[in-house]
């Protein structure tokens, strides 16, 4: 059940710490806001924004509402396959393909693409020419990002429902170039903002407005990278599918493919007004609408679908939300803690993954309990091999 702070701040998290509500409250009271804000059960502290928070706005956007990876959300795949048919088979063969399938890590790319990389970049670089601007001026190469991991909270996993499916479950985003684009809209704002003298509450505030080059400018180039997100996870799961049906040695059915974002902007109709509905941090949870949020590694994760639930501006949170820092995680937890939380799971045993730790992050089941009037529960996946980069 959700609590309404003020006027137009509704906080949906049963546990949210007082930096994250306070910087809410400061987004919140921004003009353009309309209805309210919502905060998702997984929010905490972000740049401008806490990440889990929901901003509809009225003829504006703010370019650090929407988060620096832009597009980054989740795809899956529900394959034909039960446990029983992994039988002897050894995971690490399976982690070890995937890792040399797919890039990992920050700054990695692929050496050459694949065919059906061609032919999204394709896609890509005729949307861009489409749209007047040139990828290339943000990130030279970006054409080799396509199918790249990255680092951080990102993952490639393989895991089953409760009755032993086996699903292929990633999370990535608009790797470098995507970075780079909202690095440089986000400057452009705050250099909008001090032009004109708005007064803001936050720097990482500041915002575009509709009607402007800057806004058009923005839009068109946020629509791209969100669009390189998609693909990029496309792309992936495609090697991903690939390593598993060499692996297990025949065809991989697939009965499901859910691919969503967790950080973008898109029009929205809400409360009976056009505006531009910011989700950094969450998901789209219409009615009906398939969904993922996922745990961290070595929990749960799920599959849902969306309720509709109008007061959360029908969204719904993306997944556990961090509540140590990644340098205070490093400061309190051990390598052997980590290890004590991954066992029977298949990983690559490295202490670069101490702050990816279980205890790093709220309970993704508390989570889920306050998001009960969000979403329903359609799958609980636990992984058996876990993918991820430095």
């Amino acid at each position: 059940m959700e609590q309404r702070v003020s006027e137009k701040y509704l906080n949906f998290a049963g546990v949210i710490d007082d930096a994250t509500l306070e910087q809410n409250r400061r987004t919140a009271q921004m003009p353009f806001i309309y209805p309210h804000l919502a905060s998702m059960p997984d929010a905490h502290l972000g740049k401008g924004a806490a990440v889990g928070s929901v901003i509809p706005t009225l003829g504006a956007v703010i370019p650090a509402a929407v988060g620096v990876d832009i597009g980054c959300g989740m795809i899956a795949v529900r394959t034909g396959h039960r446990a029983a048919d992994l039988t002897g088979l050894d995971r690490r063969k399976l982690r070890t393909s995937i890792e040399g399938a797919v890039p990992l890590s920050a700054g990695h790319s692929n050496k050459s693409l694949t065919d059906t990389a061609r032919r999204r970049v394709q896609v890509l670089s005729d949307d861009a020419a489409a749209a007047g601007f040139d990828p290339a001026a943000y990130l030279k190469g970006w054409q080799l990002q396509l199918g790249t991991l990255g680092s951080g909270n990102h993952f490639i996993e393989v895991s089953l429902d409760e009755e032993d499916t086996v699903w292929l479950f990633l999370h990535s985003g608009s790797r470098g170039v995507g970075n780079k684009i909202a690095q440089q809209h986000i400057w452009a704002a705050q250099n909008y903002c001090g032009k004109r003298s708005i007064e803001l509450p936050d720097r990482d505030l500041a915002y575009l407005e509709e009607g402007t080059e800057e806004f058009d400018r923005y839009i068109a180039e946020l629509m791209w990278a969100q669009k390189f997100a998609l693909l990029n996870r496309e792309e992936m799961m495609d090697r991903v599918m690939a390593c598993f049906r060499e692996w297990t040695g025949g065809p991989v059915q697939e009965a499901e493919r859910i691919n969503c974002h967790h950080n973008y902007t898109e029009v929205e109709e809400h409360y009976g007004k056009r505006v531009w509905l910011s989700r950094k941090g969450a998901i789209d949870a219409s009615p009906g609408r398939p969904g993922l949020i996922p745990g961290s590694m070595g929990t749960a994760s799920y599959v849902v679908e969306g309720k509709g639930y109008p007061p959360s501006l029908n969204s719904a949170p993306h997944g556990a939300g961090r509540q140590y820092s990644r340098t205070r995680a490093r400061k309190t937890f051990s390598q052997e803690q980590l290890r004590k939380a991954m066992r029977g799971i298949e990983y690559r045993d490295t202490p670069a993954f101490i702050d990816e730790i279980p205890a790093a992050y709220k309970d993704i089941d508390a989570v889920m309990e306050d998001a009960g009037d969000l979403v329903s529960v359609r799958h609980v996946l636990h992984q058996i091999v876990n993918v991820k980069g430095n």
